[in-house]
């Protein structure tokens, strides 16, 4: 029996096919950068443990695809916070997973503030990479004490929330490394603003950069090359609890993720098992000229099939006629024709980003003409479009100032409406 047994531990240690991965981390039990032990997710696809970096050896916990050639990391606990030498430990200090370094020394927490211990917790490692708290008799997605998904770094996983938790105020989003071997923070992040439309914004140092343009029901009207694949879902929720982005794969065979890069670039990257590498499917901003933030003022368009690449609306003309020949359109356009309220009219502007949101209002419950109608009505009100595009558009949302941070494409975007004196349609 006992020849049996050492035969059958030696088997499943030395031969791959059978070996055994542990995906959690019981209350009694540690991590440590010597004992080299890691903790992988069911299915093989994720592996989290400790890894340095290899320009000053410091020491981080984090997670990464386990099978790649090409060592790919998705999330990093102590990322401001990293061990200067080989000397780290993870383990549960109560309910929360305490990492510390040389002499004792606390580098990060969970920091959760439940004290209520009823039953002994465990650290998983899930399929999808999310590394979460729980009690050891609930498995149930609801009851996780403490999640990573909750506090991304610099990628989006699928079945990962970009946005706001509504009940607690916590607001997911992700913050670049500060270089390719530096996983600290960097200084471009990718956030949502809430607002009656919602829409992303790529930062740098807090400063807006680049704008996702509002969802429209299908994608955000900014990003038209993340278009409808048979292997991904989209989904972005707005309710009284949440307003978030997230994907799915319908096939666990292809990889796909975002990820904000060390220079601020908006990637979003495939692996498949044909290729062996990631493939760039869309960055942002796509073109230095008509994705950077307000590139064109007021009621001005870019497109870079024009040159220059500014443009007024139809019906307006450059603010500084000496700025625009100079090829500077920061300064935006003006009406050619003051509105009269009662005799005015829309122009239509065709696979458009839409405007700046920030002061829009929307009304999801009328259709297109009621919009119309409703713009009209209100003296103040500058532009319409659908709050979404599918099945003919629904939903109504107006501007009731300055048309802001407007570009055209060849194809997608969506339908804008702009309002003109009568003289000029």
């Amino acid at each position: 029996t006992f020849s049996f047994v050492l035969a059958f531990v030696v088997l499943i240690l030395f031969h791959p096919a059978l070996s055994m991965y542990f995906n959690t981390l019981l209350s009694t039990e540690s991590l440590t950068i010597s004992g080299n032990r890691t903790l992988v997710s069911p299915g093989d696809v994720f592996e989290l443990g400790f890894f340095k970096n290899t320009l000053n050896s410091r020491w981080y916990l984090g997670i990464w695809y386990k099978n790649l050639s090409d060592r790919t990391y998705v999330w990093v606990a102590n990322r401001d916070s990293s061990l200067s030498n080989a000397i780290g430990t993870l383990k549960f200090s109560g309910s929360n997973l305490v990492l510390r370094g040389r002499s004792n020394k606390f580098v990060w927490s969970t920091n959760l503030t439940r004290g209520n211990e009823r039953s002994p917790v465990v650290a998983e490692l899930l399929a999808n990479g999310n590394f979460v708290i729980r009690y050891s008799d609930n498995n149930d997605a609801s009851g996780f004490l403490w999640q990573s998904f909750d506090f991304p770094t610099d990628t989006l996983l699928p079945e990962m929330k970009l946005g706001y938790y509504l009940k607690t105020g916590l607001n997911r989003f992700l913050t670049s490394w500060r270089n390719f071997d530096d996983p600290s923070s960097g200084e471009f992040s990718y956030k949502l603003e809430t607002r009656r439309l919602p829409e992303f914004y790529l930062l740098k140092n807090g400063s807006p950069g680049q704008r996702s343009g509002p969802w429209n029901g299908v994608q955000f009207s900014g990003i038209p090359e993340d278009q409808k694949l048979s292997y991904m879902v989209y989904n972005f929720t707005e309710n009284s609890e949440e307003v978030a982005y997230t994907f799915r794969m319908t096939d666990n065979s292809i990889y796909s993720r975002i990820q904000i890069s060390p220079e601020g670039l908006l990637e979003r990257l495939t692996w498949t098992p044909t290729s062996g590498t990631w493939n760039l499917f869309w960055s942002a901003p796509v073109d230095i000229q008509c994705d950077v933030y307000m590139t064109c003022g007021p009621y001005a368009y870019c497109d870079v099939n024009t040159s220059p690449v500014c443009n007024c609306i139809q019906g307006f003309i450059p603010f500084d006629m000496q700025q625009w020949a100079l090829r500077d359109g920061t300064g935006g356009c003006i009406r050619r024709t003051r509105l009269s309220c009662s005799s005015d009219g829309f122009t239509r502007m065709k696979n458009m980003k839409l405007p700046d949101t920030k002061m829009a209002i929307v009304d999801r419950s009328i259709d297109v003409k009621e919009c119309e109608k409703r713009c009209l009505s209100d003296c103040n009100c500058t532009a319409f479009a659908n709050a979404d595009i599918r099945n003919g558009g629904t939903g109504c949302v107006t501007w009731n100032r300055e048309l802001e941070d407007i570009r055209s494409y060849i194809s997608n975007g969506q339908d804008l409406y702009v309002r003109l004196a009568a003289a000029d349609l």
